[in-house]
């Protein structure tokens, strides 16, 4: 976990010496305006139900409503014996999302996410489905340079949202190897929020930094509080009335105990780091995108659930 902090520190020391800003063409592109980047959080360990780091916004547009699908995969094993078998785990959700202005400066994202997860074990496979949690999230721009009136261009955004317990909590599920087998954590959780970017020209590098303050359910079971970060370096590719907008970077999670009835629930812990790539392609009001996430380093419920890979696809709307 310290070795996360750590990267975390460096990253943001490295954002701080790059650069980013969109460069002025004859052709007016309609995305030009929405170029933005937003990457946030996951629940590998506190419930896989909010999105698996693939963000909470668009990278070209800054206000938009569309749907998107994403995939997780797992795999699981008891520990019990050296010879224990792994099993897979699926989990799989079709998610409508928007973000919204409100007012000058203010914007708010919903996200409404429907799962069906899957998981094969020695004796059975087990398939669960239904609307997950629904989560509100109000980001406010807090200071943005002007374009023109400096070589970089610097946005930061503060916000805070809700996640509504809409989604079905199985206490049958909480003694599984993998307490995230659920729809949603049964609980009203509270998001805190942070967003840093920096351009210059076409290139840029946004930083993230989110926490997920998480409370009891009326099963007595309060998943852990979770830390997100990311950051992302992305560049804005034109041709015509096309825009395409590549990134690379990395995105971390980590995540603080269980606890059933007031008692730390062991083992329920853990922290990974992904590599992440995607891309987005838009032309008029339209985008396309498509991510990709692989671990490079995890130590989730003490080696007892290994995240094998995330990737997602989305289709949006800019308003």
């Amino acid at each position: 976990m310290k070795k996360n902090y750590l990267v975390l520190v460096l990253l943001i020391g490295f954002q701080l010496a790059s650069a980013s800003v969109i460069d002025s063409t004859a052709f007016v592109n309609p995305f030009k305006k929405h170029f933005f980047l937003l990457e946030d959080d996951c629940d590998a360990c506190g419930c896989s139900a909010s999105g698996g780091s693939m963000g909470f916004s668009s990278m070209l547009n800054s206000n938009f409503i569309g749907i998107r699908y994403f995939n997780q995969r797992y795999r699981s094993n008891d520990k019990l014996y050296t010879n224990s078998v792994w099993h897979d785990e699926n989990f799989n959700t079709i998610q409508l999302w928007a973000r919204i202005p409100v007012v000058k400066n203010v914007q708010v994202s919903v996200l409404a996410p429907y799962h069906f997860n899957s998981r094969k074990t020695f004796a059975e496979s087990q398939l669960i489905s239904g609307l997950g949690d629904i989560t509100f999230i109000g980001m406010y721009r807090l200071y943005q340079t002007h374009k023109d009136s400096t070589v970089f261009v610097h946005t930061l955004q503060l916000g805070g949202g809700i996640k509504a317990p809409t989604g079905k909590f199985d206490a049958a599920n909480n003694g599984s190897v993998n307490p995230s087998f659920q729809l949603g954590t049964g609980s009203w959780d509270y998001l805190l929020t942070l967003e840093y970017v920096i351009k210059h020209k076409k290139i840029g590098l946004n930083t993230m930094l989110n926490y997920i303050i998480k409370t009891e359910n009326e099963k007595k079971y309060r998943f852990g509080n979770q830390t997100n970060y990311a950051v992302t370096l992305f560049y804005l590719w034109e041709k015509n009335e096309y825009s395409v907008a590549p990134q690379l970077g990395l995105a971390g999670e980590v995540y603080a105990f269980n606890y059933q009835y007031g008692e730390k629930v062991r083992n329920t812990n853990g922290d990974v780091i992904f590599g992440k790539f995607g891309f987005e392609i838009g032309r008029d009001k339209l985008s396309f995108g498509a991510n990709a996430m692989l671990p490079i380093n995890q130590n989730l419920t003490g080696g007892r659930v290994e995240a094998s890979y995330r990737w997602s696809l989305h289709l949006n709307y800019s308003l």
